[in-house]
């Protein structure tokens, strides 16, 4: 086992790794930068060490200066997290070069998978079903245009290299053809540095189904079954679940032993996720990419199998063979994962970084919350703006539904607007309670929200004032002598935006 593992990210997933390594008595060094030199995975690590400015390529992203601060702490082991160098090629080889042991696949693994259509040749070669498409070389236009009414519209124009919703375009007609296609490589060229990009069949109400794979040194693979992830902003989850409403058990072992088959195919090692679109019209799926590092809603798998992924991912980069066979894997009850983001749901999402000023998590059977964030914490404009994630676990789906419902509203961010009155609202509403799921849930249902504002707002927020920001401040003596009384919590609730707890 590793004698010290530097993990190689921030918030919620980095103090997730900590917790495991504390687990299992290995030390743990956390890198930050100068903006999160009070961060709570600065102050969860064993040690820490600053590696730069805030903005991303001068810390997050430097490799250089990752690396020696690994070998500055004596670490023989960098976990990536998600985001960030995760999935960065690069990064592992230099890893590997440093002799430090990269908690993931390795470069050759990850750079064929990077690589949108290099993975979809590979999985053609070895027969998993991918979405129709065509690879857009050269400059003949007419060419395209051909290409593209064989496939028949509408279409959707995809960058090769990337993900995010970035160098992606929907066509509906021939004549959008053109625009779209120069939009989504210019797109694709500033984001990545990569122009090109490709064309597949655009399925209508697809839903967003991944499977959870894992992979040894010794040949063997196995998954931990499927993560229904429909409900997206930006092409981005926000509320995960499984298992998946809409798989049977049929489809469920279908789906595994092809996810299974692509981890072959790929020589994978260490943990991934093979993602697919289903299409609920004919119950068909289709290959969409592999995410070669552990994904943000992997609670939600742990719950239903009982197992601790970080620890297998540092067991099997350890060189240990996989600790369970495919058998010997269980599932049991629901789980749902709700990513908590300081954003403003009622203006597309935009980031709302800034201090939080009060913090009330739940508890109780079935809660989790992996936190990333503590009262007082300064939330930076410089990074992705997730807090911390919720997670309800119970024996079936409706239960685990009304928990997470309940759990959401015995949570209170205060200082920043946040995305959980939309979550709530997202639950609640009867398409989702139904397992009626697609990626374009938020805009069919949901393009128009906004925050109910009633007297239970009110009173949720004046408590909160009054329990964790004034009872120290609600009379003082004024620089004359004289005492003052101060406003109180409903006084002051007008300064306060209703919802955002």
């Amino acid at each position: 086992m590793f004698r010290k593992i530097l993990i190689a990210n921030r918030g919620e997933i980095a103090v997730r790794v900590i917790r495991t390594c504390r687990a299992l008595g290995i030390p743990t060094v956390a890198v930050y930068s100068e903006v999160d030199r009070h961060a709570l995975h600065v102050l969860q690590a064993d040690e820490a060490i600053c590696i730069g400015a805030p903005e991303p390529n001068e810390s997050y992203l430097n490799i250089p200066r990752i690396i020696e601060a690994a070998q500055q702490a004596g670490a023989d082991a960098i976990h990536p997290g998600y985001g960030f160098l995760s999935e960065n090629a690069t990064f592992s080889q230099a890893c590997q070069d440093a002799n430090i042991t990269f908690i993931g696949p390795p470069p050759e693994v990850i750079s064929s998978l990077g690589d949108k259509l290099t993975a979809r040749k590979l999985m053609l070669e070895n027969n998993i079903p991918v979405t129709p498409g065509a690879l857009l070389e050269g400059d003949d236009l007419n060419a395209w245009k051909q290409q593209a009414e064989t496939l028949g519209y509408p279409i959707m124009i995809k960058a090769s290299a990337g993900g995010g919703g970035k160098g992606m375009r929907v066509v509906h007609h021939p004549d959008e053809f053109e625009a779209a296609c120069k939009n989504a490589a210019s797109e694709a060229r500033s984001a990545f540095g990569d122009d090109r990009v490709y064309m597949e069949k655009y399925i209508a109400n697809p839903r967003h189904i991944e499977v959870q794979i894992f992979a040894d040194t010794h040949g063997h693979a196995i998954h931990l079954f499927e993560r229904e992830c429909s409900i997206q902003r930006r092409h981005q989850k926000i509320i995960e679940e499984c298992p998946s409403p809409v798989i049977d058990e049929a489809l469920r072992t279908k789906m595994g032993e092809t996810a299974v088959q692509a981890a072959l195919a790929a020589n994978y090692v260490n943990a991934g996720t093979v993602e697919f679109l289903f299409d609920p019209s004919d119950r068909s799926f289709y290959f969409l990419e592999v995410n070669t590092r552990l994904q943000v809603e992997h609670p939600i798998t742990e719950c239903i199998t009982g197992l601790d992924l970080v620890q297998w991912q540092i067991m099997i980069a350890s060189g240990q063979p996989l600790p369970l066979s495919q058998e010997q894997i269980q599932r049991d009850g629901h789980a749902i994962e709700c990513r908590l983001y300081a954003e403003d749901a009622e203006r597309q999402f935009a980031p709302s970084p800034g201090t939080i000023t009060g913090l009330h998590m739940p508890t109780g059977p079935g809660i989790r919350v992996d936190e990333g964030v503590y009262e007082g914490a300064e939330v930076p404009v410089y990074y992705d703006p997730i807090l911390s994630k919720l997670v309800c676990y119970g024996p079936d789906r409706e239960t685990t539904r009304q928990r997470m419902v309940d759990a959401l509203r015995h949570t209170a961010i205060l200082g920043l607007n946040t995305s959980i009155s939309f979550l709530i609202d997202a639950l609640e509403h009867e398409a989702f309670r139904s397992g009626d799921l697609s990626t374009h849930f938020i805009q069919q249902h949901m393009a128009d929200w906004r925050p109910k504002r009633d007297d239970k707002d009110l009173a949720a927020i004046a408590f909160l004032l009054n329990e964790y920001l004034m009872p120290a401040q609600k009379s003082h003596t004024s620089s004359s002598g004289d005492h003052e009384e101060l406003p109180t919590p409903w006084q002051t609730i007008g300064t306060w935006r209703i919802g955002q707890s």
